[in-house]
C-alpha cells in the first residue's frame, strides 16, 4: 500500500484500489487513524444524483491510494452530549411506549385507548391503571366505559377529581374539534 496519510482533511477527493482490485473513488466524511478506517461518501450505485453511497474503507487492504483533490473543510470543535437530556428524552420515550402498550393490551375501544393515554401524560406511569376497562387515576377516580363526563366517578370533593374531569372534557373537545376539521376536511375535497 501507499504510505498512509496521518490525517486525511474532511471534504477531499480519494481515490483507492484494494487488494480485491476495487476501485474506489469519493468525498472523505471522517477518518480514524487507529484502525486506519476511512469513511468516503461516493455516487449512488442506482444512479440517481439525489443519493449517495457511504463506503467504509479498511487501509490496510488497500493497494494504491491517491488524494485527488484536498479539501479546505475547517474543523469544528464537536459540541459535548448533555446525556442527562438525552437519557431523560430516552426514559420519556419508553414511558409513552408503556402507555400505549397498557392501552392496547386493555382490550378496550379506540376512544377508551385515547384518553388512558391522554390522562396517563399527565400523570407518573404508576398514578394511571387499567382495572378491566375501566380507567384508575391515583387510585380516586374511576373512568367507566364509553369514556364521557358522566362515566367519571370517585370522590367528587377532591382536588383530583376535578382536575380529572377537565382533563376528560379537554379530551372529548379535542376529539369533537378533531373530527369535525376532519369532516369539513373531506367535504372540501368530495366532488361537487
Amino acid at each position: 500500500m501507499a504510505a498512509v496519510s496521518d490525517c486525511f482533511s474532511l471534504g477531499s477527493i480519494v481515490w483507492c484500489r484494494t487488494c480485491y482490485n476495487v476501485e474506489i473513488e469519493g468525498e472523505v466524511l471522517a477518518f480514524e487513524q487507529q484502525n486506519k478506517m476511512l469513511i468516503l461518501k461516493c455516487g449512488s450505485s442506482n444512479g440517481d444524483p439525489k443519493l449517495n453511497n457511504v463506503q467504509f474503507v479498511n487501509l490496510s487492504y488497500v493497494s494504491e491510494l491517491q488524494v485527488k483533490k484536498e479539501g479546505h473543510y475547517i474543523s469544528e470543535v464537536p459540541q459535548s452530549l448533555n446525556l442527562q437530556r438525552l437519557n431523560m428524552r430516552i426514559r420519556n420515550q419508553v414511558d409513552e411506549k408503556r402507555r400505549l402498550l397498557q392501552a392496547i393490551s386493555a382490550n378496550v375501544s379506540s376512544e377508551g385507548q385515547r384518553l388512558f393515554i391522554a390522562i396517563s401524560k399527565m400523570f407518573d406511569n404508576n398514578e394511571v391503571r387499567w382495572n378491566n376497562s375501566d380507567i384508575i387515576v391515583l387510585d380516586e377516580v374511576i373512568i367507566s366505559p364509553p369514556y364521557q363526563l358522566e362515566n367519571v366517578g370517585g370522590d367528587t370533593k377532591s382536588k383530583s377529581y376535578d382536575y380529572i374531569l377537565k382533563l376528560v372534557e379537554r379530551h372529548l373537545q379535542d376529539l369533537s374539534k378533531n373530527s369535525q376539521t376532519q369532516s369539513v376536511c373531506q367535504n372540501n375535497r368530495s366532488p361537487q
